[in-house]
């Protein structure tokens, strides 16, 4: 029929509530339910902010699904008291996310401790305070889902820098119980990234997609350079296309960390994220 436009499918479509983060998790919930966005992925702080019960509840009655728990991890502690504060955390966030209703805990595994030079030993940690934790995620049938993270964060936030990295870390476990995270902006750049992503889909491991740009010039906070979709540097086209190619056909999580997206009106940014969603990332996913 001429001029007939199909409607785009954005049953996968999750909203990250970072991307929305001057939104309560009640404002989060509301917007992707009026906008039609079927699922969302809470950060740990909006959903204690509203009451773990409470925010199960809103969630539920919206008729939503919950795409991941963002976050866990942080497991780089050098002393005892720090390893068991982690995985005292760690142990709470499984449990939230069962209270929540999905299998997807992300970690961000953590940076140097303050004066520490030593990255190998660093690195040592992570994958022990893994082995302590998988076992009580499988217990409660949580996937634990590590992110590697650009290297800028590398000295702070996470000394996983690659998917290639993540899929050795994960490597000693059952897909099940370790799975890892593409995320555009901190993978984009990997020259191996094709690989390691077909080498994660024969594994079974990508537990989640996400997508976001990267902006340049990099931000003066750098955590704030992602962008929205179309609005930076990244291929979402070839990176879509390979994610598809692995195998997965799980939720798309768009998650923006930008100041004049946090400034802007909520329902203005996903509008906007959908008719990105729909242009860039839906023909390829």
């Amino acid at each position: 029929m001429s001029g007939f436009r199909s409607v785009p499918d954005f049953s996968r479509l999750s909203l990250n509530s970072a991307t929305t983060k001057k939104w309560t998790l009640a404002e989060a919930v509301d917007g992707c339910a009026r906008a039609g966005i079927p699922a969302i992925g809470p950060w740990r702080d909006i959903v204690a902010e509203a009451g773990l019960d409470k925010a199960a509840k809103l969630i539920k009655d919206a008729g939503l699904r919950v795409s991941s728990l963002c976050r866990g991890g942080f497991l780089t502690a050098p002393d005892a008291a720090g390893q068991a504060a982690a995985l005292a955390d760690n142990r709470a966030a499984v449990l939230e996310a069962v209270a929540l209703d999905t299998r997807e805990l992300f970690l961000v595994v953590g940076g140097l401790a303050p004066g520490e030079k030593d990255v190998v030993a660093a690195r040592r940690r992570v994958a022990d305070r893994l082995e302590d934790l998988v076992p009580f995620a499988v217990e409660q049938g949580i996937r634990l889902v590590l992110e590697p993270l650009h290297p800028m964060y590398a000295a702070d936030r996470a000394l996983i820098s690659t998917l290639g990295q993540a899929l050795d870390l994960a490597a000693p476990y059952d897909a099940e119980a370790v799975g890892v995270a593409v995320d555009t902006f901190h993978v984009w750049w990997d020259p191996e990234l094709r690989a390691q992503i077909e080498r994660a889909g024969r594994e079974n491991r990508i537990a989640s997609y996400q997508v976001c740009d990267f902006n340049l010039p990099i931000a003066a906070d750098a955590l704030l350079s992602r962008g929205m979709m179309g609005d930076g540097i990244i291929d979402f086209a070839t990176i879509g296309t390979w994610v598809r190619d692995a195998g997965y056909t799980g939720d798309i999580e768009v998650e923006i960390f930008n100041q004049g997206i946090w400034d802007a009106d909520g329902d203005d940014v996903l509008a906007t994220m959908k008719e990105r969603y729909a242009e860039l990332v839906l023909p390829f996913a």
